[in-house]
């Protein structure tokens, strides 16, 4: 399997499965306190950065899908992470099987549209490959940035649960629907 094989483009962005050598760029987005406040509450360590990437790469070997590296197309710019995942999350109820998206972007990326871009961008791959299924994200209720993104790609709040000890929004998107609604 090439990584190039699962490229997606966008406007800005170029989406692209995760190498080893993206493990430096990996490392200091997760480890910074912003990036990680809504997620787990704390920075990674390098081997927790380690475990994520290896699994990230695990996703696409073992299920044909898993979480692109973000860059900006013009310069090459490392902008974050953001892909589909089965982490058979012990969440309660269930999350049913559905993919699972997530996002996440380096402090200096916040603002400029990446997400809502990044997101769509990987939508588009994802109702290509699987066009009849849903797709599912959770987000913690403070994280008012995520929660727009979410919104504006699609996703509605089905309902609040806790997960590791933590209130948590999940969010359902309807297969099919890859034009963002809202502003």
């Amino acid at each position: 399997m090439s990584p190039s094989s699962f490229e997606v483009e966008t406007d800005r962005l170029v989406l692209r499965p995760h190498v080893v050598e993206d493990f430096d760029e990996s490392l200091a987005l997760w480890s910074d306190e912003i990036v990680t406040r809504f997620i787990g509450g704390k920075p990674f360590s390098r081997e927790e950065v380690w475990s994520r990437l290896l699994r990230y790469v695990g996703h696409w070997v073992a299920l044909g899908y898993g979480y692109w590296v973000i860059r900006e197309k013009h310069s090459g710019r490392f902008v974050g992470e953001v892909g589909f995942a089965d982490y058979r999350r012990e969440i309660d109820p269930p999350l049913d099987g559905a993919p699972e998206i997530g996002w996440v972007l380096m402090p200096s990326a916040h603002g400029q549209g990446y997400a809502t871009e990044a997101v769509l961008g990987a939508l588009t791959w994802a109702d290509a490959k699987w066009p009849a299924c849903d797709t599912v994200c959770i987000i913690a209720p403070d994280n008012v940035a995520s929660r727009r993104v979410a919104q504006k790609c699609g996703y509605v709040e089905e309902r609040q649960t806790t997960y590791r000890g933590h209130p948590t929004g999940v969010f359902r998107r309807a297969s099919g629907r890859i034009h963002p609604i809202g502003s």
